[in-house]
This record gives C-alpha cells, sequence and structure tokens, in this order.
C-alpha cells in the first residue's frame, strides 16, 4: 500500500505505457484535507495494480488551503502517474495576477480568490509574492486527456464539435450549452467537472451519472464531498465504481462568473502572465 497522506516521504507508484485503471478527481477548490483522503482511497483501491489519475481541475479558490493543494499535487506528480488538468480557477488566478486591471483581480477575489491569497498569507496588494513556480505550473496544466472510449476535461465541450477543434475557453468555461446537449453529440463519453448544481442535477453533493457524461464536481469546497470515478480503459461508458471521501461541511455556494466574459478575457492572459514573470524576475535581481 502506498503511504500518501503526508507530502514526504512518497513512495513511487509507477503506471504501465497501458494503465487499466483511470481514477478521476473531481473538482478539489482549496480542500487540501479531502484531497489527502482521497488519494490514500485510491491507493487503497489500486493495490499493486496499474493506474494512472486524473485530476479534473479548480485545485484553487474557495476553500482554506489552496497553497498546500498545489504543493502537494506539484509533488504527487513526481512520484505518481498524475495528469492535472487546468481549470476555470486556474485560468482566472493567472489572469488575475498577471493583469489585474479591468477588474480581473476584483472578479478573481469574488470568486474566491481572497482565499487562495490568504492560504499564502498574502493580501491583494501582494501578488507579486505569489510564488511563481505555482503560476508557471497553472499555466503549462493541460486542458484535456483521454483514452479511447473518454475524454476528460474540466468544463465540457461544444456538442457536435470535434475535440481537436474546440478551443480552449470550452474547456474551461462551458456550462449550458454542454450539460443540455444529448447522448450522441460527442466522439466519446465526457468526464468532466465544473458544475456542481444546476437543474439537471439538484443535489451538489452528488455525481451526476449520464450515458454520455459524468460530472464529478460534488461541490467539495462547500459539502464536504470529494468524489473520485473509476474507469476500466477497455471499457466503455461511466464509471465502474465511485469512491467519496467527507469531511466538514462548510459554506454555502457561489456561482462561477459568466462563462462569455471569461471567454473573453483568456487571449489577455495570454500575453499576460510571460511578462508578468519576467518583470518580477527582473525586479528579484
Amino acid at each position: 500500500m502506498t503511504d500518501v497522506t503526508s507530502l514526504d516521504p512518497f513512495v513511487e507508484a509507477k503506471a504501465p505505457a497501458a494503465s487499466p485503471r483511470t481514477y478521476a478527481v473531481g473538482d478539489v477548490h482549496g480542500r487540501l484535507d479531502l484531497l489527502l483522503r482521497a488519494i490514500q482511497a485510491i491507493s487503497d483501491h489500486v493495490g499493486e495494480g496499474s493506474f494512472r489519475v486524473v485530476m479534473l481541475g479548480d485545485y484553487v479558490d474557495r476553500g482554506p488551503d489552496s497553497r498546500g493543494v498545489i504543493e502537494f499535487l506539484m509533488a504527487l506528480q513526481r512520484r505518481w502517474p498524475v495528469v492535472c488538468l487546468k481549470g476555470n480557477h486556474e485560468e482566472l488566478m493567472i489572469q488575475a495576477i498577471a493583469d489585474p486591471g479591468n477588474r480581473r483581480l476584483e472578479r478573481w477575489l469574488e470568486y474566491g480568490g481572497d482565499q487562495t491569497l490568504r492560504s499564502y498569507g498574502l493580501g491583494k496588494d501582494d501578488l507579486a509574492d505569489v510564488p511563481p513556480e505555482h503560476l508557471r505550473w497553472m499555466a503549462s496544466l493541460p486542458t484535456t486527456t483521454g483514452d479511447k472510449h473518454r475524454i476528460y476535461v474540466h468544463a465540457g465541450l461544444l456538442p457536435g464539435t470535434p475535440a481537436h477543434r474546440q478551443k480552449e475557453e470550452t474547456f474551461l468555461w462551458i456550462r449550458e450549452r454542454f450539460l443540455q446537449a444529448r447522448p450522441g453529440e460527442f466522439e466519446a463519453h465526457v468526464v468532466h467537472g465544473h458544475t456542481p448544481v444546476w437543474e439537471g442535477k439538484p443535489d451538489p453533493a452528488a455525481p451526476e451519472l449520464l450515458e454520455h457524461r459524468t460530472n464529478l464536481d460534488t461541490g467539495a469546497f462547500a459539502t464536504g464531498v470529494l468524489t473520485v470515478a473509476v474507469f476500466d480503459a477497455e471499457a466503455p461508458g461511466g464509471p465502474i465504481e465511485l469512491l467519496k471521501v467527507q469531511g466538514e461541511q462548510t459554506e454555502r455556494f457561489i456561482p462561477d462568473p459568466p462563462e462569455f466574459a471569461a471567454q473573453q478575457e483568456a487571449p489577455r492572459r495570454r500575453r499576460g502572465l510571460p511578462g508578468w514573470l519576467s518583470r518580477r524576475a527582473g525586479g528579484a535581481a
């Protein structure tokens, strides 16, 4: 059994090229306590079998320990076969810190960024003190991964459009058009997070299990429930098993910003972050 309940030491765990099991983990949002329990649950479940872990994004904001979550995942990737996908809250954080004007900073703080800064011991005037390696890690995260039967993504896909023709903003932000799509409108089963509650998912603490998609956002930051779905790479469709970990229920839900507004901001982040990092490095020198 692999002990992963502390940051260090880890025991090496490597997966072969073809991993028959994928463990997909829903939105964490600063709940390091739940993430540690989820990783332990995966360790207990997988035994000696080959596997990989796919984190579905939204590691920061709202919960109490975003910094701890990022540091844990960065370390875990060095020891376990883990794919961390980018979520819209990572994108919000990058935008706000790289180019805080035009209400980008205010928007991020309104949707949980203030809790993230507190986890670093910082305030809104201390953006330059956020570790640049954390920002680089978030900026470099992929937006999708998959196996021959499934696509893993943070928010979802545009119905009727091949995955290779979709925009990054769609992977991070889409909601209604994706959620209301019907079976047959996607190339493969879609595994995602991003939406803890909507008219088709009235219980935020329960995953949404449909023929064409699996929604694993169980609102961990508020409900105290973090969900892990187990997928067999050789079997099509939804999960073969669910693992749930539970902790303290903390607060009410806060809706995300409208997807169209975030999509308009995304291109500015691409230009802003390298310049921000360069300016910071120059100032440090």
